[in-house]
C-alpha cells in the first residue's frame, strides 16, 4: 500500500470502562478537567488532526452519561463497547469499511494531553514505512522487578512505555484482535494482538506528558499538562 492511496483514517476511542482506580463516583471519561469532560478533551485532540477523517466511539450499552456533553451533537458514530478494551476496539472495527478507511488510529479516553505533533508524527512514519506503529516514550527510572522485595534490577536499555494512539492498516488490526479474541489470549492493547499475530511494530517516540488518567493524582496533573501545551 502507498501513501497515495490513503484517502481517509479512521479514529477508534474505547470508552467503555468504569476506572476503578480513579475512586470515583463517575467513569474517569467523565470528570470533569478545565470545564470539559476528559472524553472531551481526548476525542478534541483527534478532532484537531486533518488526516482524521471520522471517529468512531465505543461507550458502554447503558452509559447515561454521553447524552450530557457536547460530543452527543457532534458526528461522531457511537457503538456498543465491550467487557474488555480489545472487544470495544473490535466491535467499533466492524464497522469501519477498509476501502474507505484502509487505516485506524486507536486512542485512549483517558488520555486528554496528546499533542496533535505526536499523533501528525506517528501517522507519517508508518505510512512511510508502510507498517503499523505506536506512540511510545523511553524508559527512565531504574526498573526493579520483585512483590514487595526486590528480586532483581532490569536493565531499562530498550525498554519503552506503550502509549496511544496506536496506529495500523485496519483489516490486519481487525484479523489480528479477532483471532486473539477467539484464541483466548488476552491482549491490553492493540500492539499487543499485532505482534501476537506475527506484524511488526513501530516505536514511534512522543512526549512523556502524554499521561493516561488512572489514578486520583493523575487528574491534577493532565490539568497542567494542559495549561502548558497549546
Amino acid at each position: 500500500m502507498t501513501n497515495d492511496s490513503v484517502t481517509a483514517i479512521a479514529a477508534v476511542m474505547p470508552a467503555a470502562g468504569i476506572g476503578s482506580r480513579m475512586q470515583a463516583k463517575l467513569p474517569k471519561q467523565y470528570l470533569q478537567l478545565h470545564g470539559k469532560t476528559i472524553l472531551e478533551h481526548s476525542v478534541a485532540r483527534l478532532q484537531a488532526v486533518p488526516a482524521i477523517s471520522r471517529i468512531w466511539l465505543a461507550l458502554a450499552a447503558d452509559d447515561p452519561y454521553f447524552a450530557g456533553t457536547a460530543l452527543e451533537q457532534s458526528d461522531i458514530v457511537r457503538v456498543k463497547g465491550g467487557a474488555e478494551r480489545m472487544h470495544s476496539v473490535l466491535n467499533a472495527l466492524q464497522f469501519i469499511d477498509e476501502h474507505l478507511y484502509p487505516w485506524v488510529l486507536v486512542h485512549d479516553a483517558a488520555r486528554p494531553v496528546v499533542r496533535r505533533s505526536d499523533i501528525e508524527l506517528l501517522v507519517a512514519r508508518c505510512l512511510a514505512a508502510e507498517q503499523g506503529g505506536i506512540l511510545a516514550c523511553r524508559v527512565r527510572d531504574t526498573m526493579k522487578r520483585g512483590e514487595l522485595k526486590v528480586s532483581e534490577t532490569v536493565s531499562r536499555e530498550h525498554l519503552w512505555h506503550a502509549l496511544t494512539p496506536q496506529f495500523f492498516p485496519t483489516a490486519l488490526l481487525r484479523a489480528a484482535l479477532k483471532d486473539a479474541i477467539t484464541a483466548g489470549v488476552h491482549v491490553t492493547d492493540e500492539a499487543s494482538a499485532m505482534e501476537w499475530a506475527g506484524h511488526s511494530v513501530l516505536l514511534v517516540e512522543g512526549h512523556s506528558d502524554n499521561i493516561k488518567i488512572t489514578q486520583p493524582a493523575d487528574l491534577a496533573l493532565a490539568a497542567f499538562y494542559l495549561e502548558q501545551i497549546v
